[in-house]
């Protein structure tokens, strides 16, 4: 056992993590895929799957270590301490599985100039120029009618080739290009997806393929979209026919793969970064914590990630939901044998749960752009490399305070992980994160960090190879130590 903690202590300075990242991303083009992926790594790690369809008595053991999905676009994971009983302290990170992106409209189909296109939303808040001229492809998931079953299932779908473009016009047409690239996000943000046939352009008609028996609610898949990406949907997933698919919910994505980048290999340049670093860092840290003092840990250590952070998270699935308050009750409504507790026991011991936990939410951080460091605030300029970034600020945009950084400090000190400050200028917009929505839903101490990149936001944005292993390392002594020092920071 001694053997083994010194191995998985030792590893975070290893570079595997950097290259690991770049598989993780490349296989995350969705909020659907990184749960997926996040998935696939808690089960090679030993964890079991709950619902919450089901009853948990019985089921939650000591020392076991367990995931829940919602939506399969948000996800929970947890460990639970030997000497865990309900009203002790859980260790929660949180992170968000969703980015901006385009997301292919209910109804996609267009022609234009014998061009076919397909409609487009803008989901959160992108860079959009960004996106202009990249090659794109497409990700997300399907529901299918099952042949077999006669059932509607969900099934993830990535075609992973490029296959739409958002071209620019040429300066010979807009010589101001250069000066402000304005545009229009319903019309000119439209991607090319192919050369329309003759009877795609002269059809003027919407065309109902229905019977005259047959009652349809919503118009018809094939009605909706165009027949060539049903056709590529249709292969992908070994569909017997196109009329098997019922919905879909499918975004863009740069279909360049994530890579390490600079002269040293110093960067990560991917899409995503914003968050999939923090879902990254946190599913690691707690797989490589789960067993770490275990036998003597009394709290509970947790790993949650969430949808639609990028839309304010006012969702079933979003951070200002009951996913966390909800797994909060179970656990805190077993007694040790796994029997209920009863009410309004339970009530109260959530409370007491509550008041001793500490939630670190970790979103990415702006790194100073060497270019417009004036947009910084002169004595806060986090660097790329340099570990992970306090985010704080006087109108809780971020919940970081003092005791909180007096916690974190000390995890630090013993990791031998080095932090850094951001504070938004004055004269600067701040953004916000998951934290503060919880920290007011809950009423659990909260701080708010992350790792610095830059293009926040961007189709392609950079971030740092070393900052990986400097934040797992920092939530690992996290999770293996937060139990026994929150009692000793009073306030």
């Amino acid at each position: 056992m001694l053997r083994l903690h010194i191995r998985k202590m030792s590893s975070v300075s290893k570079p595997i993590y950097q290259s690991e990242f770049v598989n993780f991303l490349n296989a995350s083009h969705s909020p659907y895929h990184a749960v997926h992926s996040i998935k696939k790594h808690l089960i090679s790690n030993g964890f079991e799957e709950l619902s919450e369809r089901d009853q948990w008595n019985g089921k939650v053991k000591h020392k076991g270590k367990y995931y829940v999905t919602r939506n399969n676009s948000s996800i929970i994971a947890f460990v639970v301490g030997n000497m865990w009983q309900p009203g002790n302290p859980l260790a929660i990170v949180g992170a968000h599985t969703d980015s901006p992106v385009l997301r292919i409209k209910p109804i996609s189909k267009r022609v234009s100039e014998k061009y076919t296109q397909i409609g487009v939303e803008c989901y959160g808040g992108g860079v959009w120029h960004s996106w202009f001229d990249s090659d794109l492809s497409i990700a997300g998931r399907v529901m299918v009618n099952d042949t077999k079953t006669g059932k509607v299932v969900a099934k993830l779908i990535d075609l992973n080739k490029p296959l739409l473009k958002i071209p620019t016009l040429a300066i010979h047409l807009d010589r101001s290009v250069n000066e402000k690239f304005v545009f229009n996000k319903e019309t000119n943000l439209l991607p090319l997806a192919g050369l329309a046939c003759d009877s795609e352009v002269s059809d003027k008609k919407e065309v109902n393929e229905s019977s005259d028996d047959a009652f349809n609610s919503i118009k018809s898949i094939v009605e909706r979209h165009n027949k060539e990406l049903l056709d590529l949907i249709q292969k992908e997933l070994e569909l017997t026919s196109v009329e098997q698919i019922e919905d879909f919910e499918l975004i863009l994505y740069d279909n360049k793969e994530s890579c390490l980048g600079g002269l040293k290999e110093e960067f990560i340049f991917s899409g995503r970064l914003d968050n999939l670093t923090s879902c990254f860092t946190g599913m690691h840290a707690l797989t490589e914590a789960a067993d770490l003092d275990i036998e003597k840990e009394k709290g509970i250590r947790l790993f949650g990630s969430f949808d639609h952070e990028e839309i304010g998270s006012s969702s079933a699935q979003g951070a200002d939901s009951n996913f966390l308050p909800n797994i909060m009750e179970r656990l805190c409504s077993l007694k040790a044998d796994n029997t209920d507790i009863e009410s309004p026991l339970t009530k109260s011991l959530i409370l007491e749960s509550s008041a001793k936990s500490f939630f670190l939410s970790s979103d990415v951080a702006h790194a100073v752009h060497p270019n417009y460091a004036t947009k910084h605030e002169s004595k806060h300029k986090p660097i790329i490399g340099s570990g992970p970034v306090l985010k704080i600020n006087a109108n809780q945009r971020y919940m970081t305070n003092s005791p909180g950084i007096v916690l974190i400090k000390k995890m630090a000190d013993t990791a031998k992980v080095p932090l850094q400050l951001f504070v938004a200028a004055n004269d600067s917009p701040c953004g916000s994160t998951i934290g503060p929505i919880l920290a007011s839903k809950t009423g659990i101490r909260t701080l708010d960090l992350g790792n610095p990149i830059l293009s926040m936001h961007s189709i392609r944005e950079t971030g740092g190879a070393a900052d990986l292993g400097y934040q797992i390392k920092l939530f690992q002594e996290f999770f293996k130590s937060y139990s026994s020092l929150e009692s000793e920071i009073i306030v």
